[in-house]
């Protein structure tokens, strides 16, 4: 589905109003992702379809793994690691190829080294490497990706957010925020809103009630201990 077909997202004008939360005899467990919810991210399914790849990526595949193996090989384990940071930010189609050619060469640690470095790449194109990695059938590595790059600081990802906002990117917003709510604290992620308490809290909470209610009323604990109230 394109960019343009997907559901358009509303930032509300207003302050944040936070629901009042039900009565219950006390807090829901911390950890283990919120009293059940699960643990793994959830992948929108209105990701974009995989791009064919030409025989140029193709190509640049086979040599960047040859290559790999060669310095793995000559133990030059440095350099294999600055040729792995940089194919993190190939074009988001290329890595579904580059994964199933690192496995077939014996190079697993690899692979997981790259999306390890994949997680300090720019939000919106941290979910569609993400989404080119789910829409190739690597679901599991799509997950971790997503993992692994909300484990930035809080400020960093509301000013992501705030970033895709005004690109109008609502898809990639709600990818990254529901892997957001589901690996952090319900603490970590009230901070991410101060940057903007206005247009961050609606959705962060829209993102928590769609992980479970435990989830959403942790947080909106979490938030009013902050001082974002209505």
């Amino acid at each position: 589905m394109a960019e343009s077909d997907a559901e358009p997202l509303v930032v509300p004008e207003t302050g944040p109003v936070l629901p009042a939360p039900p009565v219950r005899g006390g807090r829901t467990p911390r950890g283990a992702r919120f009293a059940g919810a699960a643990e793994e991210p959830v992948l929108p399914r209105t990701a974009p379809e995989p791009e064919p790849l030409d025989e140029r990526a193709r190509q640049l595949t086979a040599d960047t793994v040859a290559a790999l193996v060669r310095l793995r090989g000559e133990g030059r384990s440095g350099e294999a690691h600055v040729l792995l940071a940089e194919a993190a930010y190939w074009p988001p189609a290329h890595l579904p190829l580059l994964a199933a050619e690192l496995h077939r060469a014996g190079l697993d640690a690899d692979w997981a080294t790259l999306l390890w470095e994949a997680a300090s790449l720019p939000a919106g194109r941290l979910v569609a490497a993400a989404d080119a990695l789910a829409a190739a059938g690597r679901a599991a590595d799509a997950r971790q990706m997503l993992r692994q790059g909300v484990t930035r600081p809080a400020p960093e990802i509301g000013a992501a957010v705030l970033g895709l906002a005004e690109e109008g990117r609502g898809r990639e917003i709600t990818a990254l925020l529901d892997a957001y709510v589901r690996v952090r604290t319900p603490e970590e992620a009230a901070r991410s809103a101060e940057a903007d308490p206005e247009r961050l809290v609606p959705l962060l909470l829209r993102a928590a009630s769609g992980v479970s209610d435990a989830c959403q009323w942790d947080l909106v604990h979490a938030l009013r201990v902050a001082g974002f109230t209505a």
